[in-house]
């Protein structure tokens, strides 16, 4: 009983932060009606920016949050001006060719991140990087406790700014229906550079909080942009509640494949429950918990 315990403790907190990650892609997806896959790339570049503020600057990753987050918004903010825009006004194109953009996006920020930094491994050490307490017979790694509650009082921050702002009402009338939304005077397009940058600056987010956990590389972001993409079908396209749901769901199903199967078959188990939900549940959890 205490191992299962143990392993869904650890999917939890980490389901948390997969959940922070999915959101911001359910965001873009939501409002521009593509899947972001420079998603993970973003979150990779603001782990470098986390990464050289500590080594050189001896800031702590989390205070990174305050320079990471926006840095993101405002990258996240100029790639949609200047890469994604300029498709979406042409409606001879089909939106394939915008998701296309963003695998070149990716792509391109890997390869820059490889230039600068060379393909070696990384990480940002600090004095509770392998700190952990204990609350019975479960141990909880401090490190994924801090960004558990980071992830959960940001995902709170999100939910209050959709809710009670009149930026927050027009992403999720826009979302809800772009022509109605443009209609009532909602300006849609510049909604849609805010919504990038948005969903940019959760993602950055996620790495500043996963650093102190995960070694760092160039092509660390591709299986998390695969991750958010498995969270954002998952909790239902679009549905930034189910993107928590999927998010946890993914997490404690990662947690216990590597518990009871096998660590090598961690993330197939995620992605063995991908495979069923789009096979038996092609609306994704918001089908269950009618979100």
């Amino acid at each position: 009983m205490d191992r299962l315990l143990q392993t869904l403790v650890a999917g939890v907190l980490i389901g948390g932060i997969y959940s922070l990650i999915g959101i911001g892609m359910t965001l873009i997806m939501g409002v521009m009606g593509i899947i972001n896959l420079a998603h993970g790339q973003l979150m990779m570049v603001a782990m470098y920016i986390t990464f050289v503020l500590s080594s050189y600057l001896h800031l702590d990753p989390y205070f990174s949050l305050l320079v990471a987050m926006p840095a993101l918004f405002l990258l996240g903010v100029l790639l949609q001006k200047l890469f994604l825009n300029p498709l979406m006004k042409i409606e001879s194109i089909l939106p394939e060719n915008q998701v296309l953009m963003t695998v070149g996006i990716g792509m391109v920020l890997t390869e820059i991140a490889r230039f600068i930094f060379s393909s070696d491994y990384k990480s940002v050490k600090t004095v509770y990087s392998s700190s952990v307490f204990f609350i019975g017979g479960i141990s909880f790694n401090l490190p994924m406790c801090i960004a558990f509650f980071f992830a959960l009082a940001l995902t709170a921050l999100l939910f209050w700014f959709l809710l009670k702002t009149d930026i927050g009402r027009s992403i999720r009338a826009t979302a809800q229906d772009r022509d109605a939304a443009t209609l009532m005077g909602v300006n849609t397009g510049k909604i849609t550079v805010i919504t990038f940058g948005l969903g940019s600056a959760l993602v950055a987010a996620a790495g500043c909080l996963l650093i102190p956990i995960y070694y760092l590389f160039p092509d660390i972001g591709g299986p998390f942009t695969l991750k958010a993409f498995v969270i954002t079908i998952l909790g239902g396209l679009g549905s930034t509640v189910g993107a928590i749901f999927g998010g946890l769901v993914l997490g404690i199903a990662e947690s216990l494949g590597a518990a009871y199967i096998g660590m090598g078959y961690r993330e197939m188990v995620g992605f063995v429950i991908f495979v069923l939900v789009l096979i038996f549940l092609p609306g994704g959890l918001k089908r269950l918990t009618k979100i």
